[in-house]
């Protein structure tokens, strides 16, 4: 279990992390969501002892990092797979993890075949795409069988198929009871990967509840309608106090509804329904609602900007 407590961090004026208190469990993938700037990595580095807290604590199953022994075993870690000595073979990369973290050659061989380089181990990583370079940097992860395992950003990269077993992995690893931290940008994906969510938002705690629960809190549910009788319907639903909102393409929507409960009424009033369909918004839109008032770098489209006169003050070389 990873325990969060009061964390802190500030860079002279800027605080990047404030008073963050939260608990990563064994057994569920939890995802670590929050716009650019959030404070996301430096939370991770601070969990892991390379950064240090200007007030606050952070404990790794009740110790701090740097006094656990033999820390690969307890804890693996994905912040930046581009951390590799680019003369080194992947072999060998993972070779000196091993030997500096007492832990067994065999285990070289069993996770560069888990992240499927098996077949270019012995070959210089100054030469690996970045997919590559991520499933190296999982590897990495993976050495020392730890109970805990964070990834940032681990999809970076990767294709579709690699999605889907980096996927596959973490949801395996948390169903053997290991606790899973994992930062992500791609919302499609940690909505497929993520039981438990924890939101940051200009440094502080935005969020921490269960992925259903996230996304019914932060989000519109209703459900759409379509009749060929579209009056009739009007007149059911209101005789039934139930409150309609009229959408584009002659659909009805009801707010907050149970559509189990509409489609019955509809039937015993001998109404044809085209359409009867519960509406749920995605994890993304619920993202974007929750850190609306958090978001550091607003981008703007060319409507919305003010014209600039970039040629003013500025002659060609």
């Amino acid at each position: 279990m990873i325990e969060v407590e009061g964390l802190t961090k500030r860079y002279g004026d800027k605080v990047a992390v404030d008073r963050l208190t939260f608990s990563v469990r064994p057994g569920v993938v939890t995802g670590f969501l929050g716009p650019n700037g959030a404070g996301k990595s430096t939370t991770m580095r601070m969990i892991l002892g390379l950064d240090h807290p200007t007030e606050g604590d952070v404990r790794i199953d009740g110790t701090h990092y740097d006094r656990l022994k033999d820390p690969l075993t307890y804890v693996g870690a994905l912040l930046d797979a581009k951390a590799v000595h680019g003369g080194r073979s992947a072999y060998h990369h993972l070779l000196c993890l091993a030997q500096s973290n007492g832990i067994p050659r065999r285990r070289v061989a069993e996770v560069l075949d888990t992240v499927g380089l098996t077949a270019v181990a012995r070959k210089k990583t100054k030469g690996f795409s970045l997919g590559m370079g991520q499933r190296l940097g999982i590897a990495a992860a993976l050495l020392g069988d730890p109970r805990i395992l964070m990834f940032d950003e681990p999809v970076n990269g990767l294709d579709p198929e690699g999605i889907h077993w980096i996927r596959t992995l973490m949801k395996s690893l948390a169903a053997q009871g290991r606790t899973v931290f994992v930062s992500s940008h791609l919302m499609s994906e940690m909505a497929l990967t993520a039981e438990h969510l924890v939101v940051i938002g200009q440094g502080r705690l935005l969020a921490d509840l269960s992925m259903s629960d996230f996304i019914r809190q932060n989000s519109r549910s209703y459900v759409r309608l379509r009749s060929p009788q579209r009056e009739r319907l009007l007149d059911v639903l209101h005789q039934a106090g139930i409150t309609v909102v009229e959408a584009g393409g002659g659909a009805l929507e009801v707010e907050g509804g149970k559509a189990e409960q509409i489609g019955e009424l509809a039937a015993r009033n001998g109404l044809v329904l085209h359409e009867l369909s519960p509406q749920q918004a995605s994890l993304e839109e619920a993202f974007m609602r929750l850190t609306a008032g958090a978001v550091e770098y607003h981008a703007h489209t060319g409507q919305d900007a003010e014209p600039q006169d970039w040629g003013a003050g500025w002659k060609e070389a």
